[in-house]
């Protein structure tokens, strides 16, 4: 996942909290940080299987 792509899921999970603090509907707000936490948590993985590859192309151990 690219920088850019991270940062417009992020925005549109904040986009989210606000619509539902908005409306008034707290199920939308939890929507928003919950999405907002897996997208955090997708980057996250995606970034260590890229780190591990590294890892594995170059023979070395962490």
């Amino acid at each position: 996942m690219n920088r850019l792509t991270y940062w417009l899921l992020i925005a549109l999970c904040a986009a989210v909290e606000i619509w539902g603090q908005v409306i008034g509907n707290r199920d939308v707000l939890w929507i928003g940080a919950i999405a907002g936490v897996g997208v955090i948590a997708v980057a996250r993985l995606l970034h260590r299987a890229d780190r591990y590859e590294e890892f594995a192309e170059t023979g070395e151990e962490r």
